[in-house]
């Protein structure tokens, strides 16, 4: 069977982008609906997202590969699994796609469909784990193609669901995503001037997971085909 055209993968990344924020956006609010706890509501939203994840790579990973993240398809695109025009294409797509999706949340909910966001979320601490979000993404994502590909769509989706409760920044890890979340003044909302920092820092992890796991993973390759 031939890979599908730039056409279809570009769209299954703007569906699955789309997706992916209505349901981080949409989850957020519906928590913090039904609940005056912080915690509880932060668990109301990491399950449906780490959910969603499993769902949409699943279903739309055989047609594009299920990226869905800017710095996703940068790691692909520094490892040449993708080309660099395909990549900006991904790129461009991926953060329109989670802008609709924001909006699409707050028609769901009955809400303004536009909106900035007010929560602050910027210092050290915040920028520090955004990078080691998108580190262990991308970690969990090349460890996962390589040994267990069947697998990635739950490895994906239980990291960010994990990485929801042991980072600082509740695991970002995604540009479009951070882009979507600074015009929603809900839940998952994040002040515009201080996504361009959580958009630098989720780059720089998924760079260094492409050379952590380069070196990591190389051996192991070797030795494999030597069996």
């Amino acid at each position: 069977m031939s890979a599908p055209d730039l056409a279809r993968r570009v769209v299954a990344e703007g569906l699955g982008t789309a997706f992916l924020v209505a349901a981080v956006v949409g989850s957020g609010i519906m928590a913090d609906r039904l609940t005056d706890d912080t915690a509880l509501a932060l668990l109301g939203n990491a399950l449906p997202t780490g959910a969603i994840l499993v769902v949409l790579i699943t279903t739309l990973g055989p047609v594009s590969g299920a990226h869905f993240n800017p710095a996703v398809t940068l790691a692909f695109a520094v490892r040449r699994a993708i080309a660099p025009a395909e990549a900006v294409a991904y790129v461009v797509v991926q953060i329109a796609a989670g802008l609709a999706g924001a909006v699409l949340a707050h028609a769901m909910f009955d809400l303004p469909l536009l909106q900035v966001s007010s929560t602050v979320r910027s210092g050290p601490a915040q920028w520090l784990a955004e990078i080691v979000a998108a580190f262990g993404l991308v970690a969990a994502i090349l460890a996962g193609l390589r040994f267990r590909p069947a697998a990635v769509p739950w490895l994906v989706g239980l990291y960010i669901t994990a990485a929801y409760w042991f980072t600082a920044s509740t695991s970002f890890a995604n540009p479009a995503v951070a882009i979507a979340r600074g015009f929603t003044d809900t839940f998952s909302g994040i002040r515009p001037d201080d996504v361009p920092a959580f958009v630098v820092a989720e780059c720089i992890g998924a760079l260094i997971a492409v050379a952590v796991m380069g070196w990591l993973l190389s051996d192991t390759a070797a030795r494999r085909d030597t069996v």
